[in-house]
């Protein structure tokens, strides 16, 4: 089976690229997108064969979440349950019978750090939300969570240290995050493998010279361990700051 996660950095403006054409060549089970940056109404989407979510931000433009897939959930569910978290349109999570998928599009630190304690605070909330639906039945989630967790994960790490995304508190919660049961799929496969990227600014030709951050993940419940067959970065893949990333497993739907 086959996942997808993609920020798209405004999904009206990368529809105007190849979009669809990506979207129809992955044929995918899961697609889940993050930055969406609209509202209800404002696309109109033809998805054949797809179920379509979506959680938008109340503030126009921004954030925002959707997932499109082939399989119709038992449940559907928008944001994680508490009020200071879900006006910016962050999270929807699928209940299958076997596990529960969910797209996170994580909160940035923002410049100079001015929203770092929120961060901090959603972390924590988060943290609270995935072990509680991990104590019912395996967890896959993904997205872009806005942390490059090691220094392996982006190619400038002594000059960004402290900055939004690799300061010293993001990264020790993503470990606690990981040690409550989780792992980093692409880790999981490529624990020493260097120079793959998911974002690159727009600025100073980053990508074209692979100066890139990886900040956009799979992560599954433990016990799934031996239901992943590989985790794929899409760096090929243009039309956003960022690339899919790709999660495969076995049959999750079956008995």
């Amino acid at each position: 089976m086959k996942f997808i996660s993609w920020n798209v950095n405004g999904l009206r403006a990368v529809l105007k690229k190849d979009f669809m054409d990506t979207f129809n060549a992955l044929d995918a089970d899961w697609f889940c997108l993050q930055e969406t940056k609209m509202q209800a109404g404002q696309v109109d989407l033809d998805l054949p064969g797809y179920h379509q979510y979506f959680n938008y931000a109340e503030r126009k433009g921004y954030s925002g979440t959707a997932i499109f897939t082939k399989h119709e959930p038992l449940a559907v569910t928008y944001g994680i349950g508490l009020p200071e978290h879900d006006t910016e349109g962050r999270v929807i999570t699928l209940e299958y019978p076997n596990f529960y998928l969910m797209t996170v599009y994580t909160p940035n630190s923002g410049q100079e750090l001015k929203r770092l304690d929120y961060r901090q605070a959603w972390d924590q909330a988060f943290l609270d939300y995935t072990k509680t639906l991990a104590a019912k039945k395996p967890l896959i989630y993904c997205g872009d969570l806005n942390v490059a967790h090691e220094e392996i994960d982006l190619k400038n790490f002594k000059t960004n240290h402290k900055n939004a995304g690799f300061t010293d508190e993001e990264r020790e919660d993503f470990t606690r995050q990981l040690n409550a049961g989780f792992t980093d799929t692409f880790r999981h496969f490529y624990p020493d493998l260097g120079g793959v990227y998911s974002w690159w600014s727009y600025r100073f030709s980053a990508r074209k010279n692979n100066s890139g951050w990886r900040i956009d993940y799979f992560v599954t419940s433990n016990p799934l361990q031996d239901k992943l067959v590989d985790a794929k970065i899409l760096t090929d893949i243009m039309g956003s700051d960022h690339c899919p990333v790709e999660l495969d497993t076995v049959d999750l739907l079956g008995a």
